[in-house]
C-alpha cells in the first residue's frame, strides 16, 4: 500500500462520509483538467474534510489551485482496487507444514541426549571413540588443526543443505509480514486516537477509537502464537545439525583433552594470534580449537551459499 493510500484509508476510518467528499474531488478534478479548487467541491464536502485533505497531503498545490498527489493511488484506493482496509492482511501460512514431524522430534531430542557427553566422560569415551573410526585415517594423515578445517567444512556443508532443504524462508517471511501489518495496525490506530484527541473529537469517535484499540491488542494476543511458529519453522534445521554436530564435536574434545593427539599436533599458528595451544583459552573460556572451527565454519558456510545460490533470507514473495 502506498503513502497516499494509507492516508486515504485513516481519513475514511476516521470519517466514514469522507468517500463520498473524495469521490466528488476526483470527479471534479477530472473536469477540470487535474485541479479542483474550494468553491468546486464546497456543496459537496465540509471545510473540515477539505482541510483535513491538505493536512495529509492528500491534496497539494497546482497551478491555480490543488492537485491531488497521487492520483493512481488515489483511484485505486477509492475504486478498491488496494488494500485499503486497514486491518491485518490474510496472509495464507500452511501451518500443517511448518509443524515437526515425528522424525524432527527423535533428532531433537538425540540432540539433547548427545549433549550430555559433554559432562559424562563415559559418554564422551563412547562416542569419541566411535567417532575415531572413521575420522582416525584423517587424523593419521594431516596435522590436526587441518583436520579441524576440514571438519568445519564438512559440517558447513551439510549444515548448509539442510537449512536448504528444512527451512522455508518464504514460510517466515509471512510469519513476519503477518506480525508487521499488525504492528503497523497498531501504530495507525494510536495515531489517529492521538490526533481525535488533540482536535477535541467527539466523546463518540475516541470511545469507538479505544474500543478498536481493544480489538487490536485482542488480535495480537491471539497472534502470538504465531511467533511459536516461526520459531520451530527456525529450529528445525537446527535439531539436524546438532545431531550431527554434537559428535563431531565430542570427538574433536576427546583427542586434543583426551591426550590422544601428539604434543606438536597440540600446536598451531593462527591468523593475527601467533603459536597457540588448541587447548589453550584464546577468547575468555573459549578454547583456540573451539575458535578456530568457528571461523573456519562461518567462512566456508558462506563460501558455500554462495556457490550453491542458496538464499536463507526470509521472503513473502
Amino acid at each position: 500500500m502506498t503513502r497516499t493510500a494509507e492516508k486515504i484509508n485513516a481519513l475514511v476510518r476516521e470519517d466514514s462520509s469522507m468517500t463520498e467528499a473524495l469521490e466528488s474531488i476526483r470527479e471534479e478534478a477530472d473536469r477540470n483538467g487535474g485541479e479542483v479548487q474550494w468553491g468546486d467541491v464546497n456543496d459537496d464536502l465540509t471545510s473540515g474534510q477539505w482541510g483535513r485533505l491538505i493536512e495529509k497531503g492528500v491534496l497539494v498545490d497546482g497551478n491555480e489551485g490543488f492537485e491531488i498527489a497521487d492520483r493512481e493511488a488515489y483511484d485505486e484506493a477509492l475504486d478498491g482496487d488496494g488494500d485499503v482496509s486497514g486491518g491485518v492482511p490474510d496472509v495464507d501460512i500452511d501451518e500443517e507444514a511448518a509443524s515437526w514431524s515425528q522424525w524432527d522430534k527423535m533428532a531433537g531430542l538425540g540432540s539433547v541426549l548427545l549433549m550430555i557427553g559433554y559432562w559424562l566422560d563415559s559418554v564422551r569415551n563412547t562416542v569419541g571413540g566411535t567417532i575415531d573410526i572413521v575420522f582416525g585415517p584423517l587424523d593419521a594423515a594431516l596435522p590436526f588443526y587441518a583436520v579441524i578445517l576440514s571438519v568445519a567444512l564438512l559440517t558447513g556443508l551439510y549444515s548448509t543443505l539442510l537449512q536448504a532443504n528444512l527451512m522455508n524462508p518464504e514460510r517466515i517471511g509471512k510469519y513476519q509480514e503477518r506480525m508487521k501489518a499488525m504492528q503497523e495496525k497498531q501504530k495507525d490506530v494510536r495515531e489517529r486516537k492521538q490526533e481525535a484527541e488533540e482536535r477535541d473529537a467527539s466523546e463518540a469517535e475516541i470511545e469507538r477509537l479505544e474500543n478498536e484499540m481493544e480489538e487490536v491488542r485482542e488480535e495480537q494476543m491471539e497472534a502470538m502464537a504465531d511467533n511459536l511458529g516461526m520459531f520451530k519453522e527456525q529450529f528445525r534445521p537446527m535439531v539436524w545439525i546438532m545431531l550431527f554436530t554434537i559428535p563431531l564435536f565430542l570427538w574433536m574434545y576427546w583427542k586434543i583433552l583426551g591426550g590422544h593427539i601428539t604434543e606438536a599436533d597440540r600446536m598451531m599458528i593462527m591468523p593475527i594470534v601467533g603459536e597457540v595451544a588448541l587447548d589453550e583459552g584464546l577468547l575468555g573460556p573459549m578454547w583456540a580449537w573451539i575458535v578456530w572451527y568457528f571461523l573456519c565454519s562461518m567462512g566456508f558456510t558462506q563460501l558455500l551459499r554462495k556457490a550453491l545460490n542458496i538464499d536463507m533470507t526470509p521472503s513473502s514473495a
